[in-house]
C-alpha cells in the first residue's frame, strides 16, 4: 500500500491506495512509520519525501476503520496513528510534502508540521473536522494559527470547506506551487539540494528550529486527544458517521 524508493539520499514514500484517495488505514500507519523510523537512523537517507499517487494526496484516516474503532470492533496495528505521529515529530531529518491531488484531514494537517510543502496547481485540502463532528487533530489547533494566522486556521479548521493550492499559498502553508506535471520534478530539485548537504547539519538544523514548537505541538496533541475522547460516540459524531455511509448530508439541527 506504499511505495518506498531511494535516490540521491532522498528516500520518497509515496502511499500506493488509489482507489481508496489513499485514505491511511491501519496497515498503511504502520507501514509509513516503520519507512520514517528506519530513515531516521539509515545513513544514507538525508531528506524524506511524501507524496501520493493517482489523483490524490491522502484522504486521511480511513472513515470506515475509525468508524469501526469508535464501535470496538478494530484490531489496531503496531504502530497505528499515535505511533505514526511520534515517530513523525521526532523524525530528525527534513521532510518535504508534494501534493499532487485531494489532501483530506490527515492529509490537509500534515502540512503544517512538513518542513517544506509542494502542491500541484490542481490539488486542494479539506480539514473535514467539523462535519465528521470530531475536533482538529495531528496537532493542527497549534500549527495552523502559528504558520497562517488564526481567522485563515479557524476558516480551515472549522468550516470544513475545500481550500484551493491558491489560497494555500496565499495563506503561507505552502512553500512552492507547482504546474502538475512538474511538481516531482520541482520537489526532487530542491530535495536534492538539501540532501547534498551534511546529514549532522541537517539533523542539528531542525533540531533547533523546531526544539521551541515541540511542547506546544505535545500540549495541543493531548488537547486534541482530550476533545476527541469527548466527541467520538456523541450523538453528533453519529449522526456524521451515519451520513457518510448513506452518502446524504448529516443533519445535526436537532441534537447540539
Amino acid at each position: 500500500m506504499i511505495e518506498i524508493t531511494n535516490s540521491d539520499r532522498i528516500r520518497t514514500i509515496r502511499l500506493m491506495r488509489p482507489e481508496a484517495k489513499n485514505a491511511m488505514n491501519e496497515a498503511m500507519w504502520d507501514a509509513v512509520t516503520e519507512a520514517l523510523l528506519d530513515a531516521a537512523v539509515d545513513r544514507s537517507v538525508a531528506v524524506v519525501v511524501f507524496t501520493g499517487s493517482g489523483d490524490s494526496f491522502c484522504a486521511g484516516a480511513d472513515v470506515i476503520e475509525m468508524a469501526m474503532r469508535n464501535m470496538g470492533t478494530l484490531d489496531s496495528g503496531a504502530h497505528g496513528f499515535p505511533g505514526f505521529a511520534d515517530a513523525f515529530l521526532d523524525f530528525p531529518k527534513p521532510f518535504i510534502a508534494a501534493v499532487n491531488g485531494i489532501g483530506i484531514g490527515f492529509g490537509a494537517t500534515i502540512l503544517g508540521l512538513s518542513d517544506l510543502v509542494f502542491m500541484s496547481t490542481t490539488a486542494r485540502i479539506k480539514c473535514p473536522f467539523t462535519s465528521l463532528a470530531v475536533a482538529p487533530e495531528f496537532a493542527s489547533s497549534y500549527s495552523f494559527p502559528r504558520l497562517i494566522g488564526r481567522q485563515n486556521a479557524t476558516w480551515a479548521l472549522m468550516s470544513s470547506e475545500w481550500l484551493t493550492a491558491e489560497q494555500c499559498d496565499e495563506m503561507g502553508l505552502v512553500f512552492k506551487l507547482c504546474a502538475p506535471d512538474e511538481l516531482v520534478d520541482v520537489t526532487m530539485e530542491h530535495a536534492r539540494i538539501l540532501s547534498s548537504k551534511p546529514i549532522s547539519s541537517l539533523i542539528e538544523s531542525k533540531r533547533v528550529m523546531t526544539a521551541a514548537m515541540r511542547p506546544q505541538i505535545d500540549a495541543a496533541r493531548a488537547a486534541e486527544d482530550a476533545a476527541f475522547g469527548v466527541l467520538m460516540g456523541a450523538p453528533a459524531n453519529i449522526e456524521a458517521f451515519a451520513a457518510f455511509a448513506e452518502k446524504r448530508e448529516p443533519n445535526f439541527a436537532d441534537i447540539d
